[in-house]
């Protein structure tokens, strides 16, 4: 009597809608408030709601946000709150250092890199908290050094966008305040445009790859492109001293994150 072939195992049911819009909500918000790209709040959440691996859940997460980037620039550019030509220094860059950010991560050791990295976001989140950044519209002046310095800074963003799997605007707002003396506005909203084009080069590979769950990525990427533009509406209303404590808070925020990554790799490796 031939033995019955085995039952396929279940899947593991898809995460509720509501769920996942919940993700997007928040991650928009963050993304048209402080110019960044909301995965530092969609990753862990798509971990914890939706039962995705690390792996999983940011590529998912950049997917959803390529759309989120898109409706924050057009709300800011609507706004006169973008710089275009820096914005494209700094993407040129960011597509060069994201690959070599993407070789490095199987060549170097990343534990005394990534503490280096998590010290940077601190101190820079303490600058920032006790820094009130200008609400000024100027772009960055066209010379040289200037548009020289927005490659390197895009170079330096994709590097640590592949080697740690942080967005861009972490790195980018800050410097553009800081280092360019970009107003907070125009900082957030050429920042956002920035992104784009790394985030939708990325997205075509993780998809080629199989590593997106699209149905996730759509609502993910549609509810966070309707909280963007609230976003942005706050983004304008919050002081920027207080939009300066706010962010120094979000640095904070990721650098925890990434020191429990860090913490739980080193077990892993002591393992």
């Amino acid at each position: 009597m031939p033995t019955p072939a085995p039952e396929p195992e279940a899947s593991a049911p898809a995460p509720a809608v509501w769920r996942l819009a919940l993700v997007g909500v928040l991650g928009g918000l963050l993304s048209g408030l402080f110019g960044v790209g909301g995965g530092i709040i969609m990753v862990p959440l798509l971990i914890l709601l939706a039962g995705m691996d690390q792996r999983r859940a940011s590529a998912t997460s950049l997917a959803a946000i390529v759309p989120t980037a898109l409706a924050g620039s057009i709300a800011y550019l609507v706004n006169g709150q973008v710089d275009l030509v820096a914005a494209a220094l700094v993407a040129v860059g960011g597509i060069v250092g994201g690959w070599i950010g993407a070789t490095l991560l199987a060549r170097l050791p990343l534990e005394w890199l990534r503490w280096l990295f998590i010290a940077m976001l601190v101190v820079v989140a303490i600058r920032l908290a006790f820094g009130t950044p200008e609400r000024a519209s100027d772009p960055v002046p066209l010379e040289p050094g200037p548009a020289l310095g927005l490659v390197a800074l895009g170079l330096v963003v994709g590097i640590a966008s592949g080697l740690f799997g942080v967005g861009g605007g972490l790195i980018m707002v800050p410097a553009f305040i800081t280092v360019f003396g970009l107003g907070d506005l125009i900082a957030r909203g050429t920042s956002l445009v920035a992104m784009i084009p790394t985030a939708v080069s990325g997205s075509v590979k993780n998809v080629r790859g199989g590593l997106v769950d699209l149905r996730i990525a759509l609502v993910v990427g549609a509810a966070a492109t309707l909280a963007a533009l609230p976003g942005v509406a706050l983004a304008f209303l919050i002081p920027p001293a207080v939009g300066g404590w706010l962010f120094a808070a979000l640095l904070v925020a990721a650098a925890a994150q990434l020191s429990v990554r860090a913490v739980r790799a080193r077990r892993r490796g002591a393992a």
